[in-house]
């Protein structure tokens, strides 16, 4: 049912890890993994799709995140990545994701107190930990893992384990694509 234009006929190397973030539950009928960049324009229009799409699909929509910054072109990327990986250690990763992308335009160190106060992190443990760089290297370890899956720009976007392409415009065709495909009960 997919057109070559939208897909690539690569899989996703690496599935759902443990320490992967996800939202939703393992039954779901539908596993994206995004390689994003929380500075970046493209990934904050997938972001609102795919609220409207999550509150669409509910329990059939299964999300994961990983950080892909483009340090080069956004200059606070590599931060914010982090700071979501300090939310994260701390529970609230989702919470810090979401903040992040609604305040795009806002992403400098005194942005990134202030959410994680708003968030009620332990704010010590959230300032030392960017501060001494803690969630570098597992940033990086994400962005090579989404090199090593063929991912160079933002979004980066597999559903169910198949690389989408183009991601936008065609995401929520392809979406739609399979959704129908799967209640008519025919394989794609």
């Amino acid at each position: 049912m997919s057109t070559p234009e939208t897909l690539d006929l690569s899989r996703l190397l690496l599935p759902i890890q443990p320490d992967d973030h996800v939202r939703g539950g393992e039954e779901a009928r539908y596993t994206l993994v995004e390689y994003g960049d929380y500075e970046c324009p493209l990934c904050g229009q997938l972001f609102v799709e795919l609220e409207e799409l999550q509150s669409e699909l509910g329990a059939d929509l299964r999300l994961a995140y990983r950080q892909y910054p483009l340090s080069g072109v956004h200059p606070n990327a590599q931060l914010a990545a982090e700071a979501a990986e300090a939310a994260g250690a701390q529970g609230r990763f989702w919470e810090m994701h979401d903040t992040l992308f609604r305040n795009q335009s806002k992403l400098r160190r005194k942005d990134l107190y202030r959410y994680a106060e708003q968030l009620s992190l332990d704010l010590g443990r959230f300032q030392k930990e960017l501060k001494n760089r803690v969630y570098e290297e597992r940033v990086r370890q994400q962005f090579k893992l989404g090199v090593q899956n063929g991912v160079y720009g933002t979004p980066g976007l597999f559903i169910n384990g198949v690389r989408l392409l183009d991601p936008l415009p065609s995401f929520r065709n392809h979406m739609k694509m399979l959704i129908a495909t799967a209640e008519s009960g025919v394989q794609p």
